[in-house]
């Protein structure tokens, strides 16, 4: 993550700290196992997290975000109030409120536990094969597509589009993405971008 992503997170942490964060602090109590649940499927394609096998390039690294964090020598309390915070007061291409209420919470409190923390790292989740479940594992949190349950506004809507989702150019983007959608060439298998390319056109608008 760049120096100035990083200062603006410790900035925000210094805010936090100070009783300056929004829409109340973060609960003490909260549920890490749907934390990192929530985080895989909502947040996991746009950013790096290595607890959780996650390698989003489209926003900051986390790991290397709070790894700075806490060598400044702040407290999982604060760094879990700056996630909230982030959830709630999201900038662009990042949607506010992308979860909300307790599921918010539960988020927060999961980065706040693994983010940047040594011998936090993992390999990657074994991702199944079929198109349906590797769309909801990497591409349901940035795009509406109904067939998938997913809305999403990161991206664009899969449903609004899908005149134009040919079975190439969905595996092109998947491959090589665009914009803030990151390449999944070198993530997925080639079967598994066949197998969600395939998903996509074949059940857009529908």
């Amino acid at each position: 993550m760049r120096l100035a992503a990083l200062g603006i997170l410790l900035a925000a942490a210094a805010l936090v700290a100070g009783g300056c964060g929004t829409g109340g602090i973060a609960a003490v109590h909260a549920d890490q196992t749907n934390g990192q649940k929530l985080y895989v499927t909502k947040c996991g394609n746009c950013h790096t997290l290595g607890n959780a096998g996650t390698h989003g390039t489209a926003g900051p690294n986390l790991d290397n975000a709070f790894a700075g964090a806490r060598r400044e020598g702040f407290h999982e309390e604060t760094i879990q109030n700056v996630v909230l915070d982030q959830i709630r007061e999201a900038a662009d291409p990042m949607p506010r409120n992308l979860v909300k209420g307790q599921d918010a919470q539960d988020v927060a409190f999961y980065v706040a536990q693994v983010a940047g923390v040594p011998g936090q790292m993992k390999p990657p989740a074994a991702v199944a094969n079929d198109g349906k479940s590797i769309f909801a594992t990497n591409c349901a949190s940035c795009h509406t597509l109904k067939a998938a349950g997913s809305s999403g506004t990161t991206g664009p809507n899969l449903d609004d589009i899908a005149g134009r989702l040919t079975l190439p150019i969905v595996t092109h983007q998947v491959e090589n993405g665009g914009a803030v959608m990151p390449a999944f060439k070198g993530q997925l298998t080639p079967k598994q971008i066949d197998a969600v390319a395939k998903f996509v056109t074949d059940n857009a608008g529908k």
